[in-house]
């Protein structure tokens, strides 16, 4: 194989690297951010767990942060702003200082997410049945006997925080491009879980702005590009343009993908995940509401469309030989996939009147039904008491008459004893 074809199967390898990595997180944070939705009051409750690396006695909701539309209208323009004066830093400060700020930073950040995410591939990878061997200890936080929080953890935990560490220090040390994978793998994973839309109006005007964002900076000003290539932290991916020179010569450039271009997609692929699941669970409400197992058309169309958007990414970068917004087709992908979706299913209405407030309302609802149906059922409960105290008064009465009978009856008896005897 000469070298022109080796350089271009080691691009097109690099190419299918980057997409694959991408797609990962989203689809690993799309399923995790279901725990982020609020379980309906008919929905039964989520059987108990046997897996020691499970906290079966903590809330089954996950506690996320919600972007609103106001959030989202000022999204380009904080990030424009933060874009900028990283520019200027890297300018007029030697990048050198800057970078170890952020590598100590990203480090102790790295640790908790990689720890996190390793532990959630872990739940899914390993049966229960397989750590029953395992302990599990609790430690409870409380002032003055009132119950503060508590957390469990096992040996398992101790050691996933000590990889993550020794991670972190080999990073820290050697800027190894793997371990950075690493790191962004697991932010990306945990800012999709973490962050939620709270409806589709709110991810159209982010992914709109976003669009017009990334054009302005990457064609029209060089602030993305080269705060990209200074900025020495683990918030893009990185893989060899070509993986044999890397593996033999130990030399090569690399191709990138930043962060932003995975957890922006990827926060609004999640809210579709969590769509289908509410509309799925709102036509047939049956089984455990935290299961995967329900339809999935509009995740489906999003999460394609995104692949499609960045293998195009990719395709015009490739025969324009210049770096390119990603978000330039990635917006409108996502947003005319759920659009045509929605459209064709005739359900264009449904899609904008679902908000994250709805979840809250159908919960607010069901509680209020439910509430009905109890005081309904303690109202006859006290019926059936006040049913049972007549009967037993009626009950008592009787007695009480028939042995006044009695008595009146010995009494007459004695009576006639006594007359006769005289």
């Amino acid at each position: 194989m000469d070298s022109e074809t080796n350089k271009e199967l080691g691009l097109y390898i690099a190419y299918g690297a980057m997409v694959t990595m991408a797609a990962i997180p989203i689809y690993m944070g799309s399923v995790g951010s279901l725990k982020s939705m609020k379980r309906p009051a008919n929905a039964p409750k989520p059987k108990k767990s046997e897996s020691p690396l499970e906290d079966s006695e903590d809330e089954d909701e996950t506690i996320t942060e919600s972007l609103t539309s106001n959030d989202a209208y000022m999204f380009p323009v904080i990030g424009s702003g933060v874009l900028f004066s990283m520019y200027l830093v890297y300018k007029y400060v030697d990048k050198k200082y800057i970078n170890y700020v952020l590598t100590a930073y990203f480090s102790i950040m790295g640790s908790a997410a990689v720890t996190k995410a390793s532990l959630d591939v872990l739940k899914k990878l390993i049966p229960a049945q397989c750590l029953k061997c395992v302990a599990k200890y609790k430690v409870t936080l409380s002032k003055r006997s009132k119950y503060i929080s508590h957390f469990n953890f096992t040996v398992i935990h101790f050691m996933l925080l000590f990889a993550s560490i020794a991670l972190t220090v080999y990073y820290s040390l050697t800027k190894n491009w793997i371990a950075s994978n690493i790191f962004g793998l697991s932010f990306s994973v945990n800012a999709i879980q973490l962050l939620s839309l709270d409806s589709f109006k709110t991810g159209i005007i982010l992914l709109s702005g976003l669009f017009f964002y990334d054009i302005f900076w990457v064609f029209y000003t060089p602030v993305m590009v080269s705060v990209a290539k200074n900025f020495d932290a683990p918030i893009k991916l990185l893989w060899p343009r070509n993986i044999f020179e890397y593996l033999f010569e130990n030399s090569s450039s690399f191709a990138m993908l930043g962060l932003g271009d995975i957890v922006i997609p990827g926060i609004f692929v999640a809210l579709t995940y969590r769509y289908d699941r509410h509309m799925s669970w709102k036509r047939q409400p049956v089984g455990q509401f935290r299961s995967t197992d329900f339809p999935k058309p509009y995740f489906k169309a999003c999460f394609t469309a995104y692949i499609l958007g960045l293998i195009t990414t990719t395709a015009v970068m490739h025969i324009f030989h210049a770096a390119q917004p990603a978000l330039l087709y990635l917006s409108p992908a996502c947003i005319l996939s759920v659009l045509i979706t929605a459209f064709v299913r005739g359900e264009m209405k449904e899609l904008f009147l679902y908000t994250v407030e709805e979840e809250k309302k159908d919960e607010k609802s069901e509680k209020k039904t439910e509430k009905k149906t109890e005081k309904k059922v303690e109202d006859e409960k006290e019926i059936l008491k006040e049913e049972e105290k007549k009967r037993r008064h009626e009950s008592q009465i009787i007695e009480q008459t028939i042995e006044e009978k009695i008595i009146e009856n010995k009494e007459v008896e004695v009576e006639e004893i006594e007359l006769e005897e005289d």
